[in-house]
């Protein structure tokens, strides 16, 4: 599954035409190819954080563990939708969320994320010959 990326400069101006009201969320969508999830989702991120929301981030966020077990708490709790929580906690995507219910709905832990700490997969091996890598 490929990840279609659009710059923060054509997110902006889709976001414009919309404020301006020059067209509708339907013509919008239909034009660029987007849900309409997506362009509420530039708008919310314009609106909290300016064109810097809307540029792609090259970079992990850190969460604590603290902070993702009480995500996934008052979301279950039902006071709140997916977007509330994110929102409440500075969470940077619904996805990200829903990655941590699925790990705590599955009695697994919720660790930390940030610099330095990875979860690395197993490799496979390679036999090493006479002349180097086989």
């Amino acid at each position: 599954m490929s990840k279609r990326s659009h710059s923060s400069k054509l997110k902006y101006e889709v976001i414009k035409a919309y404020k301006n009201e020059d067209y509708t969320m339907n013509e919008l969508c239909s034009t660029y190819k987007i849900n309409k999830s997506t362009l509420y989702r530039w708008i919310e991120k314009f609106e909290n954080e300016g064109i810097r929301g809307l540029e792609e981030s090259k970079t992990w966020k850190p969460y604590s563990q603290e902070l993702k077990e009480t995500a996934v708490r008052d979301y279950l709790s039902g006071e709140y939708s997916l977007r509330e929580v994110i929102r409440k906690h500075g969470i940077s995507d619904t996805k990200v969320l829903r990655k941590w219910i699925k790990k705590y709905n599955s009695h697994r832990e919720l660790k930390e994320t940030g610099k330095g700490v990875r979860s690395m997969t197993k490799g496979r091996k390679k036999r090493i010959g006479k002349n180097g890598l086989e």
